[in-house]
């Protein structure tokens, strides 16, 4: 059956809410920050060189069972043969077009900003068509393998690929944690809002957004899709340039002084509540 199902992110968000991964991240995040000079790079599927995509550590260790954040770049016209992983992984389209579906479908391309979930055991195929193509994977268990369709299982979740059209975002005014004149919007993409319970978000910075995110979680773990920010936890002098594909991590109640000279998109991943403050009101 054909899984590109285009649908407000609203309703789509209750498509996986039961699905069977960990709701929580035991992991206790510190401030830490990745910058582009800092990703580690390797193969994805080190058994086929490279042939396979090429993986980036953000954080955690996708060859061990923890959740782990990482990128994966594809080069123009790659086409996998038919696979399962052996574990559900998230993914946001960083830059180019990713096709992610079963291997009789139609391609549907996914720009830079677009959404999409991976069951365990689901086989598939996953494709690239630009010049440089490049998406953030989050895990909440690993490691992460890829296996054969010989092994296919149905883990009771299922897939769905949202185009960056179908998001639905949520402006400052609709949310009570965002200063309301801030301009920053929100879509909610995965997980629940229940007390301490595992979710992620995207935040969209308004061009020339200043002010401050307070992690109120033991978990906070923030990655930039789009745009870039310039990041300093407070009562630090270290100013760090992040661009699309880099990552800072935030201790519980830390606070990190954010500002976008253009509009940003930021995925944030947390194990619980945090905080936005604009200074320009």
């Amino acid at each position: 059956m054909k899984k590109t199902i285009l649908l407000a992110l609203a309703i789509a968000t209750t498509v996986y809410t039961n699905a069977q991964t960990p709701t929580t991240d035991p992991t206790k995040s510190v401030n830490e920050v990745v910058t582009a000079d800092n990703v580690e790079w390797g193969w994805l599927n080190p058994l086929r060189g490279d042939k396979s995509p090429a993986a980036g550590k953000l954080w955690g260790d996708r060859t061990k069972n923890e959740p782990a954040g990482f990128l994966v770049k594809f080069k123009k016209g790659f086409s996998s043969p038919p696979h399962i992983h052996n574990i559900t992984y998230r993914g946001v389209v960083i830059q180019g077009l990713l096709h992610n579906d079963d291997e009789n479908a139609e391609k549907q391309w996914l720009p830079a900003g677009s959404y999409w979930q991976q069951p365990a055991g689901e086989a598939h195929i996953t494709a690239a068509d630009d010049n440089e193509n490049m998406a953030f994977l989050d895990i909440q268990e690993g490691p992460y393998l890829v296996q054969p369709t010989s092994e296919a299982f149905d883990n009771g979740e299922r897939p769905i690929n949202v185009d960056k059209t179908n998001l639905v975002w949520l402006n400052a005014n609709d949310i009570e944690w965002v200063s309301e004149k801030s301009k920053v919007q929100t879509a909610f993409l995965w997980g629940s809002h229940e007390e301490n319970q595992l979710r992620a978000t995207l935040l969209k910075l308004p061009a020339g957004f200043s002010g401050s995110i307070k992690n109120l979680s033991p978990n906070f773990r923030a990655v930039v899709i789009s745009g870039n920010i310039k990041h300093q936890l407070v009562n630090d002098k270290n100013v760090d340039v992040l661009d699309a594909g880099t990552y800072f991590g935030a201790a519980e109640n830390s606070i990190h002084n954010i500002s976008a000279e253009k509009e940003t998109i930021i995925y944030i991943r947390a194990n619980g509540k945090f905080e936005v403050t604009s200074l320009v009101l």
